[in-house]
């Protein structure tokens, strides 16, 4: 799918969001509820972190240029980073209004048609965020699965405050309003934290995941033969491009075109099982003791499980 097609879907997400947002307000006006209230602002969040997707993708779907030779697809990477700034931000407005609430509770109102506004708004949600869910992990793209598991957090938390709005309404015990409005904030804060580890981890290079390794390891290991080893496998993604390096040593007397035809053999198959893959290949003579000596620490070895760390044991050639 073009970067302009997954853009849309943010896009989406952003007009979902002024809905949603209007909705919610409303119920909060209508019943004064803490809670409804710290759903509302969870709302705002929703919609900033939105306009930023839109923006990240057009950032991410910028060809490589002569200053940015890899792309620009860390540019998500960023978007969900902002996203966890702001989650945190809502959740200490959300937690320090509880506690205001706590100490002097108050009665609520019009509870019944409130909690039918929340509940449309819920259901909103909920149908974006599949969509967005589903769209972005299809497409490998951070920033939608990253938007759309915000949508799907925010879910779940209308439900809780729907429950506990309803319960204050039916036992008349004001206090468990701004409990459930703390809940929600700690809540928040959680899946702020989740997104700011994600976003660094790629921020940082993190290694592709077991699934992805172990679909090279599987083209690289229909390839290995007494004349053909490789070792130095290392990884790394970018938003929706990967990245692939390793080392293949063929023997030092296989002419120029036959170790290239091979490699380009290699680069083919990985790409059809893995899109989007930037592969390269590093050709060294089998016989130089120097070829089995430079290893990367860190570097899995392609004919090792995936789950096989570096520090469990050191890589063999």
């Amino acid at each position: 799918m073009a970067g302009k097609s997954l853009e849309r879907y943010a896009w989406l997400s952003v007009a979902t969001g002024v809905v949603v947002l209007g909705l919610k307000t409303l119920a909060w006006y209508l019943t004064d509820s803490v809670g409804l209230l710290s759903d509302a602002l969870e709302s705002t969040v929703n919609i900033g972190a939105a306009l930023v997707a839109v923006f990240a993708l057009r950032a991410a779907n910028r060809p490589a240029d002569a200053e940015h030779h890899f792309g620009h697809g860390k540019a998500e990477y960023l978007s969900a980073m902002v996203e966890g700034f702001l989650l945190l931000a809502a959740s200490a407005a959300i937690i320090a209004t509880a506690v205001n609430r706590l100490l002097s509770p108050q009665p609520l109102e019009q509870v019944g048609i409130g909690l039918a506004i929340s509940m449309l708004a819920s259901a909103l949600n909920g149908v974006v965020a599949w969509i967005l869910i589903r769209v972005g992990r299809e497409h490998r793209s951070v920033v939608l699965v990253a938007d759309g598991k915000h949508l799907l957090t925010d879910v779940w938390t209308s439900a809780g405050v729907v429950v506990a709005v309803g319960a204050v309404a039916l036992t008349g015990w004001e206090r468990l309003d701004p409990i459930i409005a703390l809940v929600v904030g700690a809540n928040i804060l959680w899946t702020g934290w989740g997104l700011l580890r994600d976003s660094v981890s790629g921020l940082l290079d993190e290694r592709l995941s077991d699934d992805d390794i172990d679909e090279v390891v599987a083209v690289l290991a229909a390839h290995e033969s007494p004349t053909v080893h490789f070792h130095a496998l290392q990884s790394r993604a970018a938003g929706r491009q990967r990245f692939v390096s390793f080392h293949m040593l063929v023997p030092g007397s296989s002419s120029v075109r036959a170790a290239h035809d091979l490699a380009q053999e290699i680069e083919d198959e990985i790409d059809a099982r893995l899109p989007e893959t930037v592969v390269s290949i590093h050709i060294e003579p089998l016989e130089d003791p120097r070829a089995w000596g430079d290893i990367p620490r860190g570097a899995e070895h392609p004919m090792h499980s995936s789950r096989t760390r570096f520090d469990e044991g050191p890589v063999s050639g």
